[in-house]
């Protein structure tokens, strides 16, 4: 057993984060602003920070949830829309990670190809690869934390032919810095109308020469547009007058947690959201689309999505939707199911990512992480956070961590106050692993999936789904405050780890300790005051007043 003083004598137990996107830079950051701790290395494939919003640069990318709570609750900023563009988004994180000095803990154009926890010597290895000059190098460290999140593996949709098309093909997350200028006076494919497909096609058809055939393979529930720009007015209120923006933000929050009632609660507000939202789509959409573009699952199944003016879009000549389905791409153009063939030039996947595959190579006590998982029957987690056999290894927004209804930088937060709380023991050298077990990570699952088989989750294919139609393994079955609650602190009985029940002991005794100070200080001013009040007579004067006050 090492001493104080050995334990003092060693260096800080080093923290490795995957991603510098939104998870990673606010653990960062939580780091320094709790504990005041730098010994951690941000591992970024990218050339910059941002992760979704460097990555994404298609025409009208966009947040759907408020910026007010789409940001970190500690930072305020200047936003000049109510929902913000991923310029100014990516923006606000790359001014973070200035702020707050992080750069020198970021290693740009390195990806992680695996890590293995080596039980000897208590770290992980981690291999890198330099993605410009591919040399390969080693990092270790005590504890990895992935925050590459769910969406970041663009899913290909697997077509026949699609290797033969001899035109341009690119994925929405991938999109070229020219590609409006590709597209100029070209034949168009959209493959995919999903919450990517109905924020571009507004933006590519207003260009009159594009002519773009969307290929649908489901509908969309629709909600009416919700970004509006900020007045000069509101703008310095939000930014001079105290607690304004804070208030505005728990409103927004509050109201996005309602959004989650009217969508996922009883079946009367189900129903009356149906209605408003089908009402909706009939007023804004061409009559002759309606029984097309009204979906026949049930509100909330897939994402709900806020409209960006793609229903008015569908006005457009050049804009067709194909409900056919694609059977085959051949060299120019794509065969549909029905065995019609339509040229194109351009084809764009906007198929979403695989949220069902963790690209992470991670090899714990056990084995490797999608060993696991497939034992599983997909991917699952303890809170979204921790996993049973991989020591010292945490996720931001893992499986069972996502939200359908509001700020996945809430989440982030939530979660990486929790990690913190979870390697605080360890970044002090008190103890030298932190483990789920596997019993609780089981109920907690088993519970998940209960709640979940009652939702409308299990009524229609999404992304949320292993394969797009088996278990529910990327949604977390109830409000965010719920979520929050449920991470507020670790339940320590659900965690084993090299010296962890004796810290959590000399915890114990510690809390006893102050707890009878305290009340050994409280009982003593409490004495003290009655006895200088009986000596100067204040209490007999508060006597006889009673007496006076009963009497009368």
């Amino acid at each position: 057993m090492r001493t104080t003083q050995d334990t003092q004598a060693l260096p800080p137990p080093r923290v490795a984060i995957i991603g510098a996107g939104v998870g990673g830079l606010t653990l960062a950051i939580k780091l320094k602003q709790q504990l005041g701790y730098d010994n951690f290395t941000i591992f970024e494939k990218g050339h910059d920070v941002g992760g979704t919003w460097r990555d994404h640069t298609y025409p009208g990318c966009s947040s759907d949830v408020p910026m007010v709570t789409y940001s970190l609750s500690t930072e305020k900023h200047d936003w000049t829309h109510s929902h913000g563009f991923s310029p100014s988004i990516l923006a606000y994180w790359q001014e973070l990670a200035t702020k707050y000095n992080l750069h020198p803990h970021i290693r740009l154009d390195t990806v992680v190809t695996s890590a293995t926890w080596d039980d000897a010597t208590k770290v992980y290895h981690i291999a890198l690869e330099n993605v410009k000059t591919g040399e390969a190098s080693v990092f270790e460290a005590e504890v990895l934390v992935s925050a590459i999140g769910l969406l970041e593996v663009p899913r290909l949709a697997q077509i026949q032919g699609r290797d033969n098309f001899k035109g341009e093909m690119w994925h929405s997350a991938r999109w070229p810095s020219d590609g409006e200028e590709r597209l100029r006076g070209k034949r168009v494919a959209v493959i995919g109308n999903g919450a990517s497909a109905t924020q571009f096609v507004p933006c590519i058809t207003e260009d009159p020469t594009v002519r773009v055939t969307e290929f649908c393979r489901t509908p969309n529930w629709f909600l009416p547009p919700i970004r509006i720009e900020y007045s000069a007015t509101r703008r310095w209120i939000f930014k001079y007058v105290p607690f304004v923006q804070r208030f505005w933000r728990c409103v927004m929050y509050w109201r996005q947690e309602l959004f989650y009632l009217m969508i996922f609660g009883n079946n009367t507000l189900h129903g009356l959201s149906t209605k408003m939202t089908t009402y909706y789509i009939k007023s804004a959409a061409p009559k002759e689309l309606h029984e097309e573009l009204i979906p026949k699952y049930p509100l909330g199944c897939k994402r709900v999505i806020f409209d960006t003016d793609f229903l008015k879009a569908l006005y457009r000549p050049n804009l067709d939707l194909n409900w056919d389905g694609v059977g085959q791409i051949v060299e120019d153009g794509i065969v549909t199911q029905k065995g019609e063939k339509i040229p194109f030039d351009v084809i764009i996947f906007a198929t979403g990512y695989a949220t069902d595959q963790f690209p992470l190579k991670v090899r714990g006590i056990q084995g490797p992480i999608q060993d696991y998982f497939a034992e599983k029957n997909g991917p699952q987690a303890y809170r979204g956070t921790a996993f049973p056999g991989f020591p010292n290894f945490f996720t931001i927004f893992g499986p069972g961590a996502g939200s359908g209804h509001t700020s996945v930088v809430f989440t982030n937060e939530t979660q990486s106050n929790y990690i913190i709380q979870l390697i605080k023991p360890i970044l002090t050298r008190n103890v030298a692993t932190v483990e789920v077990r596997h019993e609780p990570t089981d109920e907690y699952n088993e519970m998940i999936q209960k709640r979940l088989a009652r939702t409308v989750f299990t009524s229609c294919q999404s992304w949320y789904r292993v394969g797009g139609s088996g278990k529910i393994s990327s949604i977390f079955p109830g409000c965010t405050t719920v979520f929050w609650l449920s991470l507020r602190k670790p339940k320590w009985a659900d965690y084993t780890g090299l010296g962890l029940e004796e810290w959590l002991q000399r915890r114990r005794r510690q809390n006893i300790f102050k707890w009878t100070v305290t009340m050994i200080l409280v009982l003593g001013v409490v004495g003290t005051a009655g006895v200088v009040l009986r000596r100067n007579g204040v209490l007999a004067t508060l006597k006889e007043t009673w007496k006076r006050l009963r009497s009368a």
